[in-house]
């Protein structure tokens, strides 16, 4: 039997979290005041030894990342806090935002400190009103507690944290886009190299974290890197937030140490398939990761384990479908999504899912033909590599995983 972990989930569901009273009467904030007592070098070589990597979906490991920034300081460095959340089937970083405002923006000082940078910014999709106003709440009494500004605790640093709300922009989740964004621009992907590290926001030096990222540094300074080892898969460690949704008796997010068994997590948090039906396809990193069959989901999902069963865990956000399911349908819900939020800024996206788009609206309709499926995958294939930033990729793997695995469905739509 897995046991659930709860350490980015410990105070969801506790009443009164958004106070700062309240969260320094359990804890709160006694990482940061350990965090101020080193060289931010140090800092940054604990991240590096507690192997935490990126949570947004790439898994990048973290301390490495920080590591990129210049060591010459010749221009103002920028945090950004990725709060974006628009991956579907994915509704983990709303829980600490929401329930535990305080241990995000305590996340981003130590961050912040251990890069050096200058200020932060949090990100936040723009329908999470609510949330960016208990966020705005968070910070502004952590100001008056001397925890953000100027000299922050009596150490000498200085930092800020300003919230900022999207447009609804899906593509704005890839890092380059959401820079542009918060510039005033249109939220378009940017060619890379340069990295942000180096060339990012104004031109300047810049880190982006994912929330549940910058919310798992409290416990790392306060118990250290091997403390935090001690849970998850070698070289991937700590906790995971996955964010169970489908057909399942009991959805929701579960917080259990990243590697959990993929079966173990449906069957035993989420309660196993609905009204006794069998369970036949899984999505494990929300809709941008390749679906696996009921039968492949012995795997454990961590970054190395979900690409060698050849899909991604992705955002953690895992879409159940029962025997019932039309894979068919659900593809055409996947493309109509990716081609609604191309930034339409490279060709292979814009044109190769718009023309998947279409046939596979043929087929759904009647009016398939002899040819489509392998025209599908021809497209797929060629978008596959070629576009500016992963939605494009996202999508066509996507697909292409679905016709593999359940071929026969859309052979049944060709005439």
């Amino acid at each position: 039997m897995i046991e659930e972990k709860k350490v980015l989930t410990r105070h969801v569901g506790v009443a009164g979290m958004g106070k700062i009273d309240n969260y320094k009467n359990v804890g709160g904030y006694k990482a940061l005041e350990i965090a101020l007592t080193k060289d931010p070098d140090e800092l940054v070589d604990e991240v590096k030894k507690s192997f935490l990597r990126g949570r947004g979906g790439a898994g990048f490991p973290t301390g490495f990342k920080w590591a990129f920034l210049p060591k010459e300081k010749n221009k103002p460095y920028y945090l950004i806090c990725n709060a974006d959340e628009g991956e579907p089937g994915t509704f983990k970083d709303r829980q600490i935002m929401e329930h535990d405002p305080h241990l995000l923006v305590e996340g981003m000082i130590i961050a912040g400190y251990a890069l050096r940078a200058d200020l932060g910014f949090i990100y936040i999709r723009g329908e999470f009103k609510w949330i960016a106003d208990i966020l705005e709440k968070a910070i502004a009494d952590a100001k008056e507690a001397n925890l953000l500004g100027k000299n922050i605790g009596g150490s000498g640093y200085d930092f800020d944290i300003i919230v900022m709300r999207g447009a609804g922009a899906y593509v704005c989740g890839e890092e380059t886009a959401l820079i542009e964004s918060i510039e005033g621009k249109p939220g378009c992907p940017r060619m890379k190299p340069p990295f942000p590290a180096n060339v990012g926001l104004y031109d300047c030096p810049t880190i982006v974290n994912n929330v549940e990222t910058l919310a798992a540094l409290p416990y790392i300074m306060e118990h250290g890197a091997e403390e935090y080892k001690k849970m998850g898969a070698f070289q991937a460690a700590g906790t995971k937030l996955y964010g169970i949704s489908g057909h399942v008796k009991k959805p929701g997010v579960y917080e259990y140490p990243l590697g959990t068994n993929l079966r173990e997590l449906i069957e035993q948090a989420a309660g196993g398939v609905k009204d006794g039906k069998k369970l036949k396809a899984v999505i494990p990193g929300g809709l941008s990761a390749p679906v696996v069959k009921g039968d492949e989901i012995d795997f454990d999902l961590d970054f190395d384990a979900c690409l060698k069963a050849g899909t991604m865990l992705g955002s953690g956000g895992v879409i159940v479908m029962d025997e019932d399911t039309s894979i068919p349908e659900v593809a055409m819900t996947q493309i109509n999504f990716f081609v609604h939020e191309s930034c339409g800024q490279c060709t292979p996206c814009r044109e190769g899912l718009g023309k998947i788009q279409q046939i596979m609206k043929n087929m759904l309709t009647g009016k398939g033909k002899v040819g489509d499926l392998e025209t599908i995958l021809k497209l797929t294939r060629t978008i596959s590599g070629t576009t500016l930033c992963p939605l494009g990729d996202a999508g066509a793997k996507a697909i292409e995983a679905m016709i593999n695995k359940f071929r026969h469905e859309f052979e049944s739509l060709v005439n």
